[in-house]
């Protein structure tokens, strides 16, 4: 991982995004200390932007709130049936 000051990285951004693009993670820092990362776009957020731009799903950004109704598994809720094949 590339480690550079934001001063470097207001002066070359456009490199540095050329950089996160082909994969690279950079770990930005001010004055010394840690302050950000840049990293390139994960493959489920593109996913979920694909799915929302075809209209399959809508998403606020914020955490799904997940299902309404509860899942059942053979007469019980599935997560019960998780619970019994971990043990």
């Amino acid at each position: 991982m590339k480690i550079v000051g934001i001063r470097d990285l207001k002066e070359n951004l456009s490199a540095y995004i050329d950089e996160v693009q082909a994969g690279e993670s950079i770990l930005v820092t001010d004055r010394g200390k840690e302050a950000a990362i840049l990293s390139p776009i994960s493959s489920e957020y593109r996913l979920v932007r694909f799915l929302e731009t075809s209209g399959k799903v809508r998403w606020a950004g914020g955490k799904p709130l997940g299902f309404s109704k509860e899942i059942v598994v053979a007469d019980k809720p599935l997560s019960s049936t998780i619970l019994e094949e971990r043990e």
